[in-house]
């Protein structure tokens, strides 16, 4: 890099699921402002918080900058340096006898949200080494929408904001907030100042709430059956697609019969969402289109997941709002390599039936394991034993359900090496702990593999400290040392250039052009129909008995209500952190400084708490430390607790204190969703007090 002032393009990244297109002024190899690009291509000059402070992370005086080996017990918090050559043969020499010993499935590969390109070179890297067991939160994020869909109709349906749509649906997703997915805000609020309507469903009062046509306040838990009310009104009343659901749909006339239980006076007792409202939404859906539905990961954080996304499926292709501009699309991706040849598939040929969560009877399609079975393998050696592990852009302590468990999990593991740019609570808990690089400085591809049609640079804009390397760098150095140089690169820029091959573009032309679009073309059941066994929208599954699941959504009531417990638990993502990542970084912090847990005016009464003190938040699990802000914008009824707190201005031994105030200290992996192994991370029984 040059000492000049400069201007450069590039995308987020790591700081959501990224997509938004950045400005950023570089001085001496170090970032000086960050805006947003105003040419970006789902942003358009949109910034969040996050964004304009992801510079903060760079030069953090605690920042890891060498490999570190653990010295004494796990957890101490002592660690020598050592040289990165040192480090990839401790973790080798330990993962090699473990695979010896166990087989290669005993060693687990495991990420959080995928970030970008080193998701999948992380599965590549498994699947060289021989291990079928890719560790992913996606049982509680993505795959229950886009496994779903793939089964209801073939593909995952995303929402587009590209084309104007009459009327826009945020079910869970509260997009202004946290722009999960790549669904940045900016398309759709440019929509609603143009007239288009919105529905939003949510336990609390966002943003959007306040502009929407309908505001649906629901019961934490209860929105399958909200959407089979949904169903049961227009069906009853005549307001579906009748052409659609006549020529391209299989299971109707059971469909209709099975949604007649489900109405809106039932589920209104439900969802405690009023009768009147229940119907006015569901007709204002689908008289609007093409309408779109913007589904948020909230739904899918219970064990209703499956059953969730089916009905809202079933509501997309009912109003023949299916791949129609402005409605819910089959992204066509870009001229890219294929997932499965990027990741070597073909060298693990029974990945499908040798994963952890295969012998539980999770449903066809899910291709990481849930984090609730990894555990069990540790601990149980059920179905097999997993010994060791490598953690990457993850923290479990924090993120998996059941943090006890979770510990217990880690302390058990022979071997474990941990790669982050900064101490967490889990990497205190590892043998070897590897210093990353931050994504603005590193070579990365965005969106790859998420399914929604398009691929983003993000190239690095300064050089990283020297003993700081990218994830991809990392496991391209980590595979040659494990698995021998073959499949492997003398530079990891070359995974890179492998993906864009088939568009015949290098990596610098693609960063010029800044994105890679698939074509637009719709209705493409017109041409070959739905990618299902019947070629239709399954309202109803046709091979439902091979897969062990119900043909037709359900919803399954939850237990009679706990007088111990007589509130409703939920959650909501910080629009100034990253899941458990980033507390550390001052300026967000201090916009965020503390885990609140929201409670209504009435239920503060109640309990005589007041606004600020600190209370109790408990549930059968367990107990954490939060403070109470009144707000009217959740029901009297609702709890909603901040979701990854750890204190990093804590002592490193025990871990950061990541028990007092985790919200995953008052979840549990019982009673675990059937498909995807989803544990109930919303929607407990709960009670609230003064501390």
């Amino acid at each position: 890099m040059t000492d000049s002032i400069h201007w450069m393009k590039t995308h987020c990244g790591r700081m959501d699921h990224g997509g938004c297109a950045l400005l950023v002024v570089v001085k001496d190899n170090k970032i000086t402002e960050i805006k947003g690009d105003p040419d970006g291509y789902l942003n358009k000059g949109y910034i969040c918080h996050k964004g304009r402070a992801s510079a903060e992370r760079l030069n953090h005086p605690q920042r890891l900058l060498h490999p570190l080996k653990r010295r004494g017990i796990r957890g101490a918090g002592k660690w020598d340096e050592i040289s990165w050559p040192r480090a990839l043969s401790i973790i080798r020499d330990n993962f090699n006898r473990i695979k010896q010993q166990h087989g290669a499935r005993a060693v687990a590969f495991c990420q959080g949200m995928p970030k970008g390109l080193d998701h999948f070179v992380l599965i590549r890297l498994a699947n060289i080494f021989g291990s079928p067991n890719v560790v992913a939160v996606q049982d509680v994020c993505h795959a229950p929408r886009e496994i779903s869909g793939f089964h209801t109709c073939g593909f995952y349906p995303v929402a587009d904001f590209h084309h104007n749509s009459r009327l826009a649906i945020l079910w869970g997703s509260n997009i202004t907030g946290t722009n999960e997915e790549g669904l940045i805000c900016r398309r759709l609020l440019d929509q609603v100042k143009q007239g288009t309507e919105l529905i939003v469903i949510d336990p609390r009062r966002t943003s959007l709430a306040h502009r929407a046509k309908h505001w649906l306040q629901l019961k934490p838990g209860s929105d399958t059956a909200l959407a089979l009310a949904f169903l049961h009104v227009i069906i009853e009343e005549g307001l579906y697609d009748q052409r659609f659901v006549a020529e391209w749909t299989h299971g109707f006339e059971a469909l209709a019969e099975h949604v007649k239980a489900y109405s809106p006076e039932t589920v209104s007792e439900i969802s405690w969402v009023p009768t009147d409202t229940i119907r006015s939404a569901a007709r204002s859906y689908a008289a609007a289109r093409p309408a779109a539905i913007g589904w948020g990961n909230a739904i899918e954080q219970n064990r209703h997941a499956f059953d969730t996304a089916r009905a809202l499926v079933c509501l997309m292709a009912l109003c023949g709002n299916l791949d129609v501009p402005g409605g819910n699309i089959q992204a066509s991706e870009p001229d890219v390599l294929g997932l499965g040849r990027f990741v070597r598939a073909d060298l693990v040929p029974d990945k499908k039936t040798e994963m952890i969560h295969a012998y539980q009877g999770t449903v066809r399609g899910l291709m990481t394991v849930p984090p609730s079975y990894l555990k069990k393998a540790i601990l149980d050696d059920i179905p097999y034993p997993v010994r060791g592990a490598y953690m990457q852009c993850t923290n479990p302590l924090l993120g998996y359900a059941d943090s006890r468990r979770t510990c217990d999990a880690l302390k058990k593991l022979e071997f474990l090496a941990v790669a982050d740019i900064f101490m967490t609570p889990t990497a205190a808990m590892a043998d070897i702990v590897l210093p990353a690089a931050t994504h603005f400085e590193f070579d990365d591809i965005g969106h790859y593999g998420l399914g929604h049609g398009y691929i983003l640079a993000r190239p690095k804009v300064v050089d990283p400290p020297a003993d700081c390397w990218p994830d991809i760098k990392i496991l391209n150095e980590l595979g040659k040392a494990l698995t021998g140089e073959d499949d492997w690169y003398d530079d990891y820029h070359t995974l890179l250039e492998n993906v864009l091959e088939p568009a015949g573009m290098s990596y610098d032309a693609f960063t010029r052009q800044g994105y890679l679009k698939g074509p637009e073309n719709f209705r493409k059941y017109d041409i070959g129909g739905f990618r299902t066994p019947t070629g239709k929208v399954e309202l109803a599954l046709s091979r439902a008995e091979k897969l062990k699941v119900s043909p037709l959504p359900r919803f399954i009531a939850a237990p009679t209500q706990d007088p111990d417990f007589p509130l409703v638990l939920t959650s909501a993502k910080d629009p100034y952190f990253l899941h458990s990542s980033y507390r550390w970084v001052e300026s967000l912090r201090a916009r965020s400084a503390e885990p609140v847990a929201r409670i209504h005016p009435q239920t503060a009464a109640r309990y005589s708490i007041r606004d600020g003190s600190a209370v109790y938040v408990e549930t059968r699990a367990g107990s954490i430390t939060q403070v109470a802000r009144l707000s009217d914008d959740v029901h009297p009824d609702v709890v909603c607790a901040a979701y990854g707190w750890w204190f990093p201005e804590d002592k490193i031994s025990p871990q950061f204190d990541w028990q007092t105030a985790n919200y995953n200290m008052l979840t549990t992996t019982e009673n675990l969703g059937k498909e995807f192994g989803t544990p109930n991370l919303k929607g407990i029984p709960c009670r609230i007090r003064r501390k």
